[in-house]
Order: C-alpha cells, then structure tokens, then sequence
C-alpha cells in the first residue's frame, strides 16, 4: 500500500496474460515495477493446481484462483488478505465456463469488493457464442445491481471483450461487424455504467487511442493498431476516492508478451 500525506492509495489492476504458465515471468517483473496492490489476471488457462502460487506469495502476493484446463480461467492478486471468495458469476448454475472470481481486500478500515472478469468474446456472432455473451452480461448487470443495493466500495476489473466507443478502436469500421463492438454489445456496457458505475480510465482522460490489446497479427503493434477492451469499473463509493489511472503499454514490447496489458486505477482510502 502506497503512504501519502492524505492516507492509503490502493492500486487496483488488470491484465490479460493469455497463458500464466506462458507469460509467469512477464507479470512478476510487472509487479516489481508496477507494484500493484491487488492484480485481477485474465485467461491464465490452467486449472487451479497449476498455477503457480509460490512464485506469486514469494513476491508478496495473496492468491485466488478460479481455473479452467486450457481456456478462459482467472485470478487475483494482493498485498492485502483475501476474505469471502466468490467464484463464478451469479445467475446462471449449469454455466461451467471460469470468467468470474469476487474477492473482499482490507485497507486499515476500507474494504474493497474486486472482481476478476473475463467477460465472453462472442464471435462469431451467428453462433451460439453471441447470445452467451449477452446473457452473460445481464447476469454482470444484475450482480452489479445487487452489490450497488449494499452500498460497498468495489471495482470491476477485467477483460470485458466490448469496445466501448469508435475513439477506442483504430479503425471503427473495420470492427463494425465484431461481436466486441456491434450496438447490442456497446448497449450491454453502457446499461452497466447507466447504473452508476464509472470507467476508471475514461473519468481520467478523454484522449482518443488509449489502446489495451494489440492482435499478434499484421504488425498491429507496431502501427499501433489497437483497442481498448480492458477496463475497471468503479462503484461511485470507488469512483469518489479515485486518483488516477492508466495503461502500461510498454510491456506489449516485452519478450513473449500477451496481446494484451495492464491497465490500473488508483483510489485514496
């Protein structure tokens, strides 16, 4: 926790890692560097037996994990405890699918509610895979809804697959027919700010090309053609103590990167 003349500043972050078993180097020198106080990872793909914990507590880290052999699995991060671990997002008991992990961390007397999100990429969309995502974000909605009705500071944070606005996508219409930026999608995200959330990096800047993920293919890296799908959302408890936040872009150049990075936003408690 980072000490300020105002108090505690909690780092709240999130990251697609595609692959922890892959890129488990890559997050540990981000984490020296960064410093993050909690950490919401996306797609560690692997079931919760082989993530590798040790390497994480060594750095200081709490770990909870909701895995899933080869796909989709996610995972937290802190300095801070970790208490009364939610897995799987409410709403939807025969959905097997690891996208959802919902942490309590403790900061002197605040407590935060996290989540980890990796939200349905939906494509392609005259699949089954479309409708999954919608239904999926109606049930985020509704668990938003509910943890707004207990009036606790939380934040959540993940990969919610949406590009939110045509100034978050290089070229809009090269994306007009993706599942990540159709209407009906756009409509989903916005119906979860309308119930008072706020997008922590939007609340910060208005700059357009704030990018969080770089296809691997077409040098889209280097031509900075990206988007930004990656984001933390704020209860307005969260959203009033909020600081600041950004993207560390700069590990898209590391060896062996994902094709995403980090994004954080920082609340003084």
């Amino acid at each position: 926790m980072a000490i300020t003349d105002s108090g505690l500043n909690m780092k709240i972050a999130t990251w697609n890692v595609n692959s922890i078993k892959v890129r488990t180097q890559n997050v540990l020198e981000w984490l020296g560097q960064a410093q993050p106080d909690v950490a919401c990872l996306q797609e560690i793909k692997t079931v919760d037996e082989g993530f590798p914990r040790e390497a994480f507590e060594e750095a200081g880290y709490n770990v909870a994990v909701h895995g899933q052999k080869s796909y989709n699995g996610v995972a937290i991060l802190s300095k801070l405890a970790i208490e009364d671990v939610s897995a799987r997002l409410p709403g939807d008991d025969d959905d097997e699918q690891a996208r959802y992990l919902e942490v309590t961390v403790t900061a002197g007397e605040r407590a935060v509610r996290v989540a980890s999100i990796y939200l349905p990429n939906g494509n392609p969309v005259d699949s089954e895979k479309y409708p999954y995502k919608l239904r999926w974000m109606e049930r985020l909605r509704t668990h938003a809804a509910q943890l707004l009705d207990e009036e606790d500071m939380f934040v959540l944070a993940g990969d919610y697959n949406v590009i939110p606005e045509p100034e978050d996508v290089h070229n809009p219409q090269g994306w007009s027919d993706d599942a990540l930026f159709l209407p009906q999608t756009r409509a989903s995200y916005r119906s979860l700010l309308g119930l008072g959330l706020t997008d922590a990096l939007r609340a910060c800047t208005r700059e357009p090309a704030q990018y969080t993920f770089w296809d691997y293919q077409a040098g889209a890296w280097q031509k900075n053609h990206g988007i930004r799908i990656d984001h933390l959302l704020l209860s307005p408890q969260a959203a009033d103590r909020l600081t600041g936040s950004g993207i560390d872009s700069e590990v898209r150049a590391w060896e062996k990167p994902s094709d995403h990075v980090p994004v954080w936003a920082e609340l003084a408690l």
